[in-house]
Order: structure tokens, then sequence, then C-alpha cells
């Protein structure tokens, strides 16, 4: 068992680079977690609905999903499954109809913080979650926003290979104007480097240059290139119930482990 939380984290996987790992890493990281006895939910905000699909959990048009949580239709609870892979594992999925979301949501008032509005604690102590991960398409629009708006911490996963940090000043800046502007809240607390290659000479100067960069923030588990961890997706499935012997879920678990870890030390030593 991992220890609880002394208070429920949200954390938003961001990085507006596609090919990432950002939806692997949510829902493995998840899944890791739920195994471990913590309850866990995936909010699946990417039109397409990549984390639903490796959950395994139902997300064909008309399902209650994200898109109707945003626009107030139906609450978080009324939206959540339970995923197959175990009872502690839930998932609000995303369906084709979040690809309009965002042009709608841009009329809508209170257009950046319907998503927080809708995880008010009264509505997740409904389902009992002690951990919120929230999977953002690759972009930083509207979507993304109300995820950074509804989360108290921003996790932000990095590939070890060319251009890795690319992109990721815009990503810094964008986050630091959620903060200074619509929640105070936000700070990046977790860093993971994915698709690490330890035959390349390159995987070990990304990872320097990400640890010099970002210090404590770094996990210090490494989550390696691994042909299970793709092909797992293709099966409605994470690592995790896919090949749990693999390195690709050993590393999962041990991130989780350590984000579990971090959440407890950083309650008590702000206490």
């Amino acid at each position: 068992m991992l220890p609880r939380p002394s208070r429920r984290r949200v954390l938003t996987v961001a990085n507006q680079k596609g090919g990432v790992g950002k939806t692997t890493s949510t829902v493995n990281l998840a899944a890791a977690l739920a195994v471990h006895g913590l309850k866990t939910l995936v909010i699946d905000l990417d039109p397409q609905g990549n984390a639903s699909t490796a959950l395994d959990i139902d997300h064909r048009s008309g399902t209650p999903s994200i898109y109707e949580v945003l626009i107030g239709e139906v609450s978080i609870a009324e939206a959540a499954q339970q995923s197959e892979q175990s009872p502690n594992l839930y998932c609000v999925p995303a369906t084709i109809d979040l690809a309009g979301a965002e042009i709608e949501l841009v009329s809508m008032a209170n257009r950046e913080t319907r998503l927080k509005e809708a995880l008010s604690s009264g509505a997740l102590d409904e389902i009992g979650v002690d951990y919120v991960f929230i999977d953002c398409p690759p972009s930083l629009g509207l979507l993304t926003v109300n995820a950074m708006v509804a989360a108290q911490e921003v996790l932000i996963p990095i590939q070890c290979e060319y251009y890795a940090l690319e992109g990721l000043g815009q990503l810094l800046s964008n986050i630091e104007l959620v903060q200074q502007h619509l929640n105070r809240e936000l700070s990046v607390s977790t860093i993971l480097l994915t698709m690490y290659d330890g035959r390349t000479k390159l995987a070990d100067q990304v990872t320097n240059e990400v640890r010099n960069h970002f210090g404590d923030t770094v996990l210090k588990t490494v989550i390696p290139r691994s042909v299970k961890v793709s092909e797992a997706p293709g099966y409605g499935q994470t690592v995790l119930a896919y090949d749990p012997g693999s390195r690709g879920a050993m590393s999962y678990l041990d991130a989780a482990k350590e984000i579990a870890e971090r959440g407890v030390n950083e309650r008590s030593s702000t206490t």
C-alpha cells in the first residue's frame, strides 16, 4: 500500500508537444496508484480520447463524458466510469463531442473555471478519490487552461530525445500566466522523463540537462522506451495490466511510489 495524501491531489498532465508520453504516463501512473490501494480518477480532456481507450472505458458519442460535465449537463460522479483494470480506478471519458468544446466554451460565462467548478470538493467526495489526473490535449488552448485552473499541480512529461526542451518555455510561461491571473495555488510539482533509451548518449545528455535545470522537481525514476508500453493501449490496457512484469510497468510503479511519497513529505514539511 502507498501512503494516502493528507489532502486530495489534483494533477494536470501537460505538454503541448505531442508524442512525449503524456497520455501513457497519465493512465499508467493512475493505474499504479490504484493498484496500491489509492482511489484515482483520470479525466480525459483530449478529444482524441486516448486515455479512455487505454483504460477500456466506453467513449462512443452519446456516452456521458467530460463534454457534458463542462457544459453543466452532468456531474463528475455521473460521468465517471470504473475501469475493469482496478476497482480503485475511475475515468471520465472524452468523446468526439469534445472536439467542438473549445469553440463553444469561448462564449460561455466563466469559461476558464468550468472544470474547476465541476471538480469541487463535494463532487469529488462523492467518488471518494485520493488522486485526480487530468490528461490535456497537446495544445495550450482553453481545455488546457481549464485543466490548469482546476489543479494544484502540473506534471510535465519530457521525452529524452532531441528538442526535448523545445516549447517548454512556452508551456512554463503559460503556467505562469495561469498562476498570476486564475490560480495562485498552481505549481509545477513533478517532471517525469520518458522514452529513455540507455543505449544512446543523447538520452543521458537530455536527462542531465533537465535535472540541472529543474532539480528535485524531476523524479528519480525514468521511464524507458518500451515496446510493451506502446503496445498496451491497442489492447485497451495500461502496461500494468498488459505486462505487469515488464520494465515499463515496473518503472511506472516506481514513479507512482515517488509521487505518493513526495505528496506525504511535502504536506508534512509545509504543515
